[in-house]
């Protein structure tokens, strides 16, 4: 079984409260992006897990460890997984919460589990705040840790995405360590169904004011989406992508070069 994980951009990202669990209350909106993993299962006599395209650090790969709350919950036999890495990683897109999610999807649908999408999504959540959201296929609001969802009231549809990720790693600890959180101002639904033309000031990601000051080159990308003509650009979570929407086509990968760049109409 083939299927193909999407990665995903925060329309706005406010961090609103600091909780008792250590975590941070935020409020965003996630927008689906076809910019994608390949991800392969298939029965076999033993486990295993492999991949090829981009590296991937570290060796708690949140596939893997998809498959194994699957297997300890509902015995699910060896499978043969096979990753081909394509989202970049340390981004703000979700290409490792997406991996996760639909690693849940694909083993559903394979040993024929017969598990709800209330109960995909719950086991989602053990596995990253955002994995959730990749059970769906639409744009959603987030909120506690971005773990709980709504349907958001807010369409791209024909718009034209740029993405560009530049050589740079954002840790979301340290994201988080330039952030003051502040529940008050408008809410983001509310933005959303405004005008786009008032996005450019009304949209703001809180992890821009920190992450710019220390990686000025981030900034930099979102000066020149915005230079090439751009009716809103931000940085995607906590960084360091940064991605600008547009009436129509343009080709701007010249400008960024040396960097992953992703083009496509939504």
């Amino acid at each position: 079984m083939v299927s193909f994980p999407f990665c995903k951009i925060n329309l706005g990202l406010r961090v609103l409260s600091r909780r008792e669990d250590g975590y941070h209350n935020i409020e965003t909106c996630f927008y689906p992006v076809p910019w994608c993993d390949v991800l392969e299962a298939i029965p076999s006599k033993r486990f295993s897990f492999d991949h090829t395209g981009l590296p991937i650090a570290g060796t708690g790969n949140l596939c893997v460890r998809a498959y194994d709350m699957l297997k300890e919950g509902y015995g699910l036999p060896p499978v043969k997984m096979h990753l081909h890495k394509i989202i970049p990683m340390g981004a703000g897109l979700g290409g490792g919460s997406a991996d996760a999610a639909f690693t849940l999807k694909s083993l559903n649908a394979l040993f024929s589990l017969g598990l709800p999408h209330d109960q995909l999504v719950e086991i989602a959540a053990g596995l990253g705040s955002d994995c959730p959201f990749f059970l769906h296929e639409k744009a959603m609001l987030g909120t506690g840790r971005g773990e709980v969802l709504a349907p958001a009231n807010v369409s791209l549809a024909g718009r034209f995405l740029v993405i560009v990720k530049p050589d740079v790693h954002v840790p979301t600890k340290d994201a988080y360590k330039g952030v003051t959180p502040d529940a008050s101002g408008k809410g983001l639904a509310g933005i959303l169904m405004g005008s786009e033309k008032e996005w450019k000031d009304a949209l703001v990601n809180d992890f821009e004011k920190g992450v710019f000051s220390q990686y000025p080159g981030v900034r930099k990308i979102k000066n020149t989406l915005y230079g090439a003509g751009a009716f809103y650009a931000s940085m995607s979570g906590s960084g360091s992508a940064v991605y600008g929407l547009f009436d129509g086509p343009v080709r701007l990968r010249g400008k960024f070069k040396g960097m992953s760049y992703w083009s496509g109409t939504l």
